[in-house]
């Protein structure tokens, strides 16, 4: 095999954040949101729905008596859980948080099976139906959460006992499934299985997980098609009522793999398959997926995410629907999507450093991701609007999936793990080294430390990004050595400059795909300044994309704005802003973390000369008034309202 791979993230041990902004997340993360989902997965929030997922384990391994309650694929919570755990551990060490971690994997082994399987709904109320309806119901998708969890945990503690159990549970699989005879020629309805076994095969070296991994994204799609065959052999139709609505496109096994050239279905399910083929492209120099890779990022980047980075404009399939259908009301933009979709760009970039999946990776991140969870770390978004009225959140039934306040849990509470595993996981998305270089994409404060050709350099970063554009980077460890440190320049930068030592660097900077290249001679001590101007802009979207026609939206730096009721009063659609108007940046150490908000003259048309009456002649009633704009990502964090990112322009 031929590795297809410019250069290669850092472990989490070798780079540490020390950040003004991300620093106080993975605080928070690490001090309230652990515990809280800790005791959300015990069913221990007052008022949040339960979980049951500890519980579920509990069952199965005989430790408890009752009945599976939750939906199927409940123990992915309980594993993403643990992935968030190990990597706050591989970072700041905390003995009560790994023992309450081992407890939880003591559980996991008990309730895992001689063969190795381990699925507690199918342990404790179907195990005779095991692998009978993959379509469904999650087994595989379940089992890719927890062989992430066990690659983690080992990572980060050195501990084998999950590690030992995902890998009998590999096994069992890779027993059951592939193209050998008497093997099952299935796959999952839900990928994730895929990226883990990439994963598991780089922690253990074994080449059968890898093989698994390509047999799951080759078989998918083919004919006969193995779902049709499945469901002829069950003795009910649907384990989910109403799920035979779905097309196959929902499961992106509409076509072979390598055929497909359009993101559909379910958000989701796209970017971790996608995710795991660009894995694999790594390892194997496969061409054909690479392609297909490059074919659904073109589509989902050009055609179909939400200025936020959210992706999946639909509540039913949560996925996507046709080219520029981006409604900012009736929006899925689902946490788990744009987590996805982050880990997509990641890995595209381990494969070809290009700026544009540095900068959607950045826009996922510091927009729709971080809306999905309050500053408080205790209440979550599983739908990510861009334009909210609560009253219709409540009483329009096509529109209940949208909460115009973050909820303290979710049944299905698939998105605040995601969210913590991710967030907590930041420090392997900002460098990779290649071949003797160093690829800086992400602008968060801290040190690396980067093997060049046996020389150990380390890097230290110093910002105050996303507040500025100003970045300071030192290279110390080393004498002297020669290679290149490649700094992204992102889309929305117009102006920068770029300094050595304190004098502009002029000559010796090559800019290629994104990134300014800066090859020379490098002595201990020296410094990089990247001054990046960040003004606030007005943007528009493209014409085809109808929702936002005769609309723009306020952005400054990677942060995406938008107006709240509390700040506008209500309304907000009344409210148009003229194209030539001043953005004034304003920062406020008193609100929201000391965030930069953006105030600007605009147009109100004035309700008060309305009469009673719905329709009327047309006349002037507007006038001049002030609108503050705050970052997305934070809002509803002060007190329940209107929303909206989108507004008229004249």
């Amino acid at each position: 095999m031929t590795k297809h791979t410019e250069s290669y993230p850092l472990t989490l041990k070798k780079t540490v954040i020390n950040d003004s902004f991300w620093s106080e997340y993975q605080k928070l993360i690490r001090d309230v949101v652990l515990p809280y989902q800790k005791d959300a997965l015990n069913d221990n929030i007052p008022g949040a729905e339960p979980s049951h997922a500890i519980k579920n384990f509990k069952i199965a391994a005989g430790l408890e008596i009752g009945e599976f309650q939750g939906w199927v694929f409940q123990d992915s919570d309980v594993a993403k859980w643990l992935e968030a755990v190990a990597y706050s551990l591989s970072q700041t060490p905390d003995s009560e948080l790994e023992r309450s971690a081992d407890e939880v994997i003591d559980i996991i082994e008990k309730a895992q099976q001689r063969d190795g399987y381990l699925d507690t709904y199918f342990i404790i109320k179907e195990p005779e139906k095991r692998w009978t309806n993959l379509e469904e119901c999650h087994e595989l998708y379940c089992a890719g959460h927890m062989i992430e969890a066990g690659v983690a945990y080992f990572s980060a503690t050195g501990k084998r006992k999950l590690l030992d159990v995902v890998c009998r549970l590999a096994d069992c699989i890779d027993s059951v499934f592939g193209p050998e005879p008497g093997k099952m020629k299935g796959y999952c309805g839900h990928q994730e299985i895929e990226l883990a076994l990439v994963k598991l095969y780089r922690i253990t070296g074994n080449e059968r997980y890898l093989s698994l991994s390509r047999y799951f994204i080759d078989e998918r799609g083919k004919e006969p098609y193995y779902f049709s065959l499945e469901r002829e052999k069950r003795d009910i139709l649907e384990f989910w009522p109403g799920f035979s609505k779905f097309k196959r496109e929902y499961m992106q096994t509409h076509l072979p793999v390598r055929e497909q050239k359009t993101a559909e279905g379910h958000a989701v399910r796209t970017v971790y398959m996608y995710s795991a083929i660009a894995d694999i492209v790594a390892e194997t120099g496969d061409e054909g997926l690479l392609d297909a890779c490059r074919n659904v990022w073109d589509n989902i980047v050009k055609r179909k995410m939400y200025i936020t980075g959210g992706i999946g404009s639909a509540a039913f399939g949560e996925g996507f629907t046709f080219d520029y259908d981006l409604p900012n009301d009736t929006v899925y933009a689902e946490s788990c999507a744009s987590v996805g979709l982050v880990m997509l760009a990641h890995r595209m970039l381990k494969i070809e450093a290009k700026g544009e999946y540095g900068d959607v990776m950045e826009r996922a991140l510091y927009n729709n991701i971080l809306s999905g969870m309050a500053l408080d770390g205790k209440s979550f978004f599983y739908v990510n609007p861009l334009e909210v009225l609560p009253e219709a959140c409540e009483k329009n039934p096509a529109m209940e999936h949208v909460k115009p306040v973050r909820q303290k849990w979710f049944s299905c509470s698939c998105c605040p793990p995601n969210i913590a595993r991710l967030l907590m996981s930041l420090s392997q998305y900002i460098y990779t080294v290649g071949k003797n270089s160093i690829y800086t994409h992400l602008y968060i404060g801290g040190k690396a430390e980067f093997d060049l050709d046996g020389t150990s350099v380390i890097l230290t970063q110093e910002t105050n990004y996303p507040w500025d554009g100003n970045v300071r980077l030192k290279a110390t460890g080393f004498g002297e050595k020669e290679f290149t440190l490649a700094l992204r320049i992102p889309a929305w930068c117009r102006n920068y400059k770029l300094r050595v030592n304190g004098k502009i660097l002029e000559t010796g900077v090559d800019i290629l795909k994104g990134y300014a290249k800066i090859s020379r001679i490098w002595n201990d001590e020296d410094t990089v300044e990247l001054s990046m101007d960040m003004p606030a802009v007005l943007i528009q979207a493209n014409p085809e994309v109808r929702a936002d026609a005769g609309k723009v939206a306020i952005t400054r730096g990677p942060l995406v704005y938008c107006l709240e009721e509390i700040d506008n009063g209500s309304n907000l659609s009344a409210i148009s802003i003229p194209l030539d108007c001043s953005l004034e940046i304003e920062k406020d150490n008193s609100f929201l973390n000391g965030a930069v908000t953006i105030r600007t003259t605009a147009i109100r048309t004035d309700d008060k000369y309305w009469p009673d009456e719905l329709y009327r002649p047309a006349v002037n009633t507007e006038k001049e008034t002030i609108i503050k704009a705050v970052p997305y990502s934070m809002w509803c964090n002060r007190r329940p309202g209107e929303m909206t990112v989108w507004i008229r322009y004249r």
